[in-house]
Order: C-alpha cells, then structure tokens, then sequence
C-alpha cells in the first residue's frame, strides 16, 4: 500500500516505539493481542502498567474506510479487561462495543474474548481504550482511517503523518487510586504528569532524553492525528510559530479551520494539518489543562525538530498556550467547527425531530455513614444524569435485553429532568446535592426515530466546568451550544441544520447547554456517559436502547457464539 510503502513514514513510526502496524485494506483482518503487565519508568520512578503487548500507548491500528477487523484479546494480566472501540459505530453489533457490564462481562484474568469491529462511515483519526474502571490509563491506542481505495483526502495530501496520543501518568498505581478514592468518598488524586505518544517531555523531572521528536522537512505539510486519552483534564495544545488547520474531528471531516491552538475534551480525536514553513529549529507543541475544579497544571512536551544543518537551539521556542481557566479561549474555538457538507461527504442532519430529550448534568454528594468521607460536609462525591447517578448491573445489560431478563435494568429513564430550578446560578439550593435515584435505567428508543438530546450542565455544588458527553453506536451533529439555562422557545432557531459538526464526543459549556441530533438506526445497547473518568465513576452515565427495525437487516446482530461469563 502506498502509505506503507513511504520510507519517511515508517521512519516516523519507528521512532515512537511504541506503535504496532496493524494495516488492513479489505475486508477482514485479524489481530492477536495480550493483555499484560508491564515495568515501566517514567517521573524517576518505575511501576507496572497495564498493558496491550507491553506497549505505551498501545497499537496503532490502519484500517481503510468500510473494512472489519477481528481482533483476538488474551488477558494474562491480573485486572478484568475489555476493550472500546471510541467512534466506530459498529452498526447492529454491540456485541464487540465494549463497556464491562453495559455490553459485556470483562475479559478476566486468564480468559479471551475476540473483538469484529465492523468500520462503515468513519475516516479520519479513531481510538480504541480500555473500558473497565480505570484501566484506559495506560491501556489505549489509535485507529487511522484512511479513505477508500481509489479516493482520496478532500485536501492535499500530507507528505507524513504523526500520531499525537496525550495521556495521563500517575506515580501510583490508578487502579488503587480510583478505589481508594470511591471507598473514601473524596477526590481522586490527581496525575502527575500528562504525556504525549507516552513520554512526558522537558519540562518534567527525568523525562528529557525521551521526549517525543517529530522531525520534518522545512515546506512540507504534516498531518497530526490528535487524541486526548487524558483521564480527568480538557487540553490546550498549540504548535511554537506555526499555524494548524483542523480538518477533521471524531472520523468525520469539518471545514478547515485556522488556528494558534486547539482545545480538545478527552475522547475527542482531531485531523491537523500543519506546514514546515518556519526557520529550521527546533520549536515545542505543549499542552496544558484547560482547568476543571480540580485538575493537574503541569504542562506536556513534544519536539517540533527540522531537518538540515542549523545550530539547535539550547531550547526550544515555546508556545503561546491559552491560560488554564481561558474559558474565552476555549469557546471561541469550539463554536468554529461545521461540517466539510460536500459532495463526497454529505451530512444528513434531521430538520425535525420525533422526540427531545433534556438531560440535566450534575456532581453531587451522598450522605456517608457516620459523616465521615472526604467528600463535601463529610459527605460522598456522585454526580448523575437528570438526577440519576447511574449503577452498572452485575450482568451486562445487552444480555439482558436480547435475552428478555427482567430485574436488570428499567426503562423509565426521564426523557426532562425531575426538576426545574435555575440549573446555572451561581448559587444553587442544597436541595439539589443529592440525586434522585441510584439505579439502572435505560432510555429507549424507537428505531429510526430522530432524536434531538440537550445536554444542560449545572451549578449543583458549584460544580461549574465542562462534561464531554460520548454516545457509543452514533455519530451526532452537534446543531447549538449555549451558556446559562436552554430556552425552548429561542435557542432551536439559533441552531446550525445546515453544515453542524458531526461527532461521537460533545464538550458541554461550563455553565452551559448543548444540543445534539441524530437518527436512531443503530439497534442495540449503547452506553453514554461523561468522558471525564472521576464523573462517570461516580455515576454520570446511562444507556441508551435501539429497538430493532421491521426487518432483519435492521435488527440487532445475533451474538457471537463466545460470550465471557459475568
């Protein structure tokens, strides 16, 4: 293949060492994968991570447009496992989406499971990540979707490309940092560190001699394929000197946008383009936290180097990154993206709507026994989805919904929230801290109905920053975004139905509203949750269920002939 056979690139990607090519241009290909422990060092220190095939991050997968993978999972670690598919639709085959007890039993120590990622309309830059308590940390890695066979880029194409995966490193092990901190009822410590395609950069302790090198040839143009696998943090991230052009988010193309930085949520994945149009030196790409209530304030490097003979400098340029709580920053470069709407690739937005849904956003507390936890007033953290904070069952609801059993989950998930006060004061009532209901439910909807979900963030215990919201099965266009309290009557007409951006990951404005349509015509159980980890380990998630259509080829898939036990 023509992007295999381009020395430069394999040069690149030997460089990172820790990417495996897994290239696919057909219909079928398979993949053997392990699940194990590995020693890694990092910050002056060494730990075991959990790992695909002892790498950080994890494979790359190369897949084009419309292929299907299998990939064979063996866990030989001593963590349950399974595997998320971030932004492959997987049309009729929740089978293989992912999320421990939502479409699956995990993958215990000692078992296997084999993935079919069945790829349709993506193109452009996917993830895949571990979806079991906290295990994406380390456990994760990108899918590169190139465009069919006999087509092409809707823009020149790049001389190379580089994957720019930005995570998160903790000194402790984050499977115990997550559990002390559910048991204790408080925060959960905070990383140490951000990386990017697994190194830490310059600017952290012990960390120089691997920073991540991009070496590139002065006037040609690069494609950055950007994912943010951070746990916790929304990131800045900007190029020194050099202006990006975002062409892409979430496998779908948008019109290209010129900027000085981007600001992506964790799950968002985005297509850059840049050109070495600069005097040859070396210059930073950084990034930084774009600031939660709590979050890590140290900042990530990678090495922008030119090739030819120059004196490097002692150090090089930086950036000129937005500041941590630039909510400015921030809005003015998510209201920009619209949709590429061309001929090639078409939008089909629905202009009406069979049903909204207002779903309110919200971190709480709960009342802990004898007042003792580290939460708030010795309280409990949760947070919840209109007032539900949501409980994953002890087997996984698609099983239990293909097989009709009852006493798993209910179907009565409110489709508005229980409550109406001003979700966006600055003070709100304590009345609201603690949620409604912690339970199972699930929304259902009927097939091939067009759905439009508001997603209202709120104030409840001051709680002001943004919720990316992710949606397994779907792309979404996101048609409005606002800040303050959704108005039903003016903020429809403000919406974009003509070029909106499609995505899988929405960031909702702190203190603010966004509103999403799509077509229900992916039957099946597809989970949707905060893709901040600490909100939806406390409970901001729910499902959503696709009935079948009238025919068998718009019904849910029958199930693989293996299914990991719960």
């Amino acid at each position: 293949m023509e992007f295999l056979n381009r020395s430069i690139k394999l040069k690149y990607f030997l460089l990172l060492n820790a990417f495996l090519f897994c290239t696919a241009l057909g219909n079928n290909y398979s993949y053997n994968w392990i699940v194990k422990e590995i020693n890694f060092t990092r910050l002056c220190s060494t730990k075991k991570i959990l790992t695909i095939n002892g790498m950080f991050p994890g494979p790359a997968l190369h897949v084009h447009k419309g292929d299907t993978l299998v990939v064979n999972v063996q866990n030989n670690a001593n963590y349950n496992i399974t595997l998320h598919w971030h932004g492959v639709k997987q049309p009729r085959n929740p089978w293989s989406d992912g999320p421990e007890y939502i479409t699956q039993c995990p993958i215990k120590p000692g078992a296997n499971f084999s993935y079919e990622i069945i790829f349709s309309s993506e193109e452009g830059t996917l993830w895949w990540h571990a979806h079991s308590d906290w295990s994406r940390a380390t456990v994760h890695g990108p899918i590169f979707v190139y465009p069919k066979a006999g087509t092409t880029y809707p823009f020149p194409k790049p001389h190379a490309e580089f994957p720019v995966v930005m995570a998160s490193w903790n000194k402790g092990d984050v499977m115990e940092i997550i559990q002390d901190a559910l048991a204790t009822g408080g925060e959960p410590n905070q990383s140490d560190a951000f990386t990017i395609n697994g190194q830490p950069g310059d600017l952290y302790p012990c960390s120089k001699p691997g920073t991540f090198k991009a070496v590139v040839d002065y006037g040609k143009t690069y494609l950055l394929r950007v994912i943010n696998a951070i746990l916790n943090e929304e990131m800045f991230l900007a190029l020194a000197n050099h202006t990006l052009t975002v062409v892409g988010m979430d496998g779908a193309y948008i019109k290209p946008l010129e900027t000085s930085y981007i600001m992506i949520t964790p799950g968002q994945t985005m297509d850059v383009l840049v050109t070495a149009n600069q005097s040859p030196s070396h210059y930073y790409l950084a990034a930084r936290a774009y600031a939660g209530l709590v979050y890590d304030n140290t900042t990530t490097t990678a090495i922008f180097q030119y090739n030819g003979s120059y004196t490097a400098p002692k150090t090089p340029t930086f950036p000129n990154l937005p500041n941590y709580t630039d909510i400015d920053a921030a809005t003015n470069f998510t209201t920009q993206f619209k949709a590429l709407a061309s001929k090639e690739h078409p939008i089909d937005v629905p202009k009406s709507v069979d049903k909204r849904i207002i779903i309110t956003i919200s971190l709480n507390t709960i009342a802990c026994a004898s007042n003792s936890c580290d939460g708030p007033n010795n309280s409990s953290l949760a947070s919840s989805l209109n007032n539900i904070s949501f409980v994953s069952p002890e087997i996984d609801i698609l099983q239990a919904y293909y097989r009709r059993l009852k006493g798993v989950y209910d179907t009565d998930f409110p489709r508005e929230p229980p409550y109406v006060f001003n979700y966006t004061a600055d003070v709100v009532p304590d009345d609201y801290l603690t949620p409604e209901i912690n339970g199972t439910k699930v929304l259902i909807l009927k097939h091939n109905s067009s759905v439009e979900i508001v997603f209202q963030g709120t104030n409840v215990l001051a709680s002001a920053e943004n919720h990316p919201m992710h949606l397994h099965g779907f792309n979404f266009y996101v048609v409005g975004s606002g800040f303050g309290n959704f108005d039903n009557e003016t903020d429809p007409k403000t919406y974009n139905l003509v070029d909106p951006p499609e995505m899988n990951t929405v960031g909702v404005p702190t203190s603010g509203w966004a509103a999403i349509r799509f077509k229900a015509d992916n039957p099946g159980v597809w989970f949707m949750h905060c893709h901040l980890e600490k909100h939806a380990s406390w409970g901001m998630e729910t499902v959503v269920i696709v009935r079948n259509g009238k025919t068998e080829a718009t019904g849910l898939r029958r199930p693989p002939p293996y299914l990991n036990p719960c």
